[in-house]
């Protein structure tokens, strides 16, 4: 399977693309956007959803794997990620992606291990995991943390969904049989 992982920002967004073979990851691409600030916002957005439709062609993901935008103190900023997040989301949705959301706290202890873990820590942890030369770029290596992060979260809950679904059938028994209830 290969996951594309987008950490969406206004100024600068990440993505990064991983295969994964069962247990194994492997890295495949990475980089950031960066949207000039001198545009009108609009012409920003389309910076981001033309970028990302860009790299969604190239790489050929199956699925891709989104960061959900936290509340900052200041309403303004939380408004403007989160436009760069619908750009980021259209960007997907255009190239057929199913896409899957986690929190920071999700990605980071999918990665690290704790949910409160430092940028550094989750830089050096990706390089381990991917086994790169050397750390990623802050927003890429969020992008592949969001990736590797659904790698991990989306492998268990698609054996969740097929024991539930396995379980329901062996549990369902009709009430009436031959017209007797059981």
């Amino acid at each position: 399977m290969r996951i594309l992982g987008v950490d969406p920002g206004l100024r600068r967004t990440g993505f990064g693309v991983i295969d994964v073979a069962g247990p194994r990851l492997s890295y495949l691409a990475s980089g950031t956007i960066v949207v000039p600030t001198t545009l009108p916002l609009s012409e920003r957005l389309r910076v981001i959803l033309d970028n990302l439709r860009e790299v969604a062609r190239d790489t050929r993901p199956d699925v891709a794997a989104l960061e959900i935008v936290f509340l900052n103190t200041n309403p303004s900023s939380t408004l403007l990620l989160g436009q760069a997040r619908g750009a980021a989301l259209c960007a997907l949705a255009d190239s057929a992606l199913s896409v899957h959301e986690y929190t920071a706290l999700q990605i980071k202890k999918s990665v690290v291990g704790t949910g409160r873990a430092a940028k550094e820590q989750v830089q050096h942890m990706v390089r381990h995991l991917l086994a790169l030369d050397g750390n990623p770029a802050p927003d890429s290596a969020d992008a592949l943390a969001c990736a590797i992060c659904h790698a991990h979260i989306g492998a268990m809950q698609d054996q969740l969904d097929a024991q539930g679904h396995a379980l329901a059938a062996r549990q369902f028994r009709p009430a009436y049989r031959n017209g007797r209830l059981r």
